[in-house]
């Protein structure tokens, strides 16, 4: 696989991302000039946000977790040369499911199908490092 093929799934879920941050960021401060909140009650991380803010905030955060484990494989996959088309394929899956998960937590929020898409991409992204794992010491010792 290229290196562009193997990336772009990456670049797509930082944008993700830094889109949610920027999103946080305006919900946050137009919450603050509109006086739905006073900086002293949330100075200290207070969960004082008004309730879309809070949302934003917290599927921006989200994006913080299962992410990290997928930017990690990504660059171990590339390191060892074991991303191939099944690689690819499952990374573009991982990152629709949190495409999904952004979408349901900052829209309905609704409880069911915000966690079968936090669900997908967990099973997904185990899945890529068992694969990945596998082809790792099932392949023999090669000198590092």
């Amino acid at each position: 696989m290229t290196v562009q093929a193997i990336l772009l799934p990456v670049f797509v879920q930082v944008a993700l991302i830094f889109l949610l941050a920027v999103w946080m960021l305006r919900e946050r401060a137009g919450a603050l000039r509109r006086g739905e909140v006073h900086p002293r009650d949330i100075i200290l991380g207070q969960p004082a946000w008004p309730a879309r803010a809070t949302r934003v905030s917290n599927s921006f955060h989200n994006q913080l977790q299962l992410p990290l484990l997928f930017f990690v494989l990504v660059i171990l996959a590339m390191m060892t040369k074991k991303a191939d088309l099944l690689f690819v394929v499952m990374s573009w899956l991982f990152v629709a499911t949190r495409v999904l998960h952004v979408a349901v937590h900052t829209g309905a929020n609704r409880l069911s199908p915000r966690f079968g898409a936090y669900a997908a991409g967990f099973v997904l992204l185990l899945a890529m490092w068992v694969i990945f794992a596998l082809r790792i010491l099932l392949a023999g010792v090669e000198p590092v």
